[in-house]
């Protein structure tokens, strides 16, 4: 992965800034309470900012288009001052992917332009040893939003099409400060649904 930091001025992005800002500090005494389907009310509730705004439009410069030729780029686009949320534009070209991994935090995606496939993985006991055990995948389409939080947040992300994916990931963490909202790549042999 390469990492660049931008910025992005545009009146929409400043309006998706202040829209999680109300959502994250509204939450963050209940950041703990989970939906049925496990992810955090704050997780929810800034997916559907998100998606708010990814379906009134959602301009981006063409600066945050910039990729890196032999890795998925990531720009760090906002950092709250208080660390609570980082908004990050990742771009990538066709078959450019993620490792394998988890996050340090609630994590909540949007496709601006481009398809990518997301795929979801568990750790299991198989024969003895640890595998990951793909048990998911979804194509995720201009404007599809998801929201994950860990743990069970096992996953990879590529680019599914012949074209330019450009996807804006929201973190409740400073991506700045840590760098990456990795928290481990997983290094295991894979199956497909163990039955």
């Amino acid at each position: 992965m390469t990492t660049r930091t931008s910025t992005s001025s545009t009146p929409e992005f400043a309006d998706l800034v202040s829209r999680v800002r109300e959502v994250v500090h509204s939450t963050e005494s209940t950041d703990g309470d989970t939906t049925a389907e496990g992810v955090s009310d704050v997780a929810t509730r800034v997916g559907s900012v998100l998606s708010d705004r990814l379906a009134d439009g959602l301009p981006l410069p063409e600066h945050l288009r910039w990729h890196d030729p032999d890795h998925y780029t990531q720009h760090i686009v906002h950092v709250e001052p208080s660390g609570t949320f980082s908004i990050v534009a990742l771009v990538w070209l066709p078959g450019q992917a993620t490792p394998v991994h988890d996050h340090v935090s609630w994590c909540v995606t949007g496709v601006v332009e481009g398809q990518e496939t997301e795929e979801v993985y568990e750790v299991r006991e198989v024969g003895g040893r640890s595998h990951l055990v793909r048990v998911g995948e979804t194509v995720n389409v201009v404007g599809d939003v998801s929201a994950l939080d860990p743990p069970g947040d096992i996953h990879r992300v590529r680019n599914s099409c012949q074209e330019l994916v450009v996807s804006l990931h929201i973190y409740g963490a400073d991506i700045h400060r840590l760098g990456s909202s990795i928290r481990r790549a997983y290094d295991l042999p894979t199956l497909d649904r163990a039955e």
